[in-house]
């Protein structure tokens, strides 16, 4: 899963949070910004993904509203 095209992605929209990959080969993580970039780096997520990754399922849950952001970019945890 080249990380980079993530997170090049939520740079270019103007996201900031963290992915990573789980040993179940899911991505989990979080995503903070504007509604409509957050959409779009969720259906970025689902339908592109990186070249060589697959995705089957997204699955996007605790959606909520927040005052502040929690994360100052956006990175890849191992």
């Amino acid at each position: 899963f080249p990380h980079q095209y993530t997170e090049e992605e939520a740079k270019k929209l103007g996201v900031v949070g963290w992915v990573k990959n789980t040993s179940q080969g899911t991505v989990t993580g979080q995503v903070q910004g504007p509604e409509d970039k957050v959409n779009e780096m969720k259906s970025w997520l689902s339908k592109v993904g990186s070249p060589s990754s697959r995705i089957d399922r997204t699955n996007f849950s605790n959606e909520k509203e927040i005052l502040k952001l929690d994360f100052t970019g956006f990175s890849t945890r191992y």
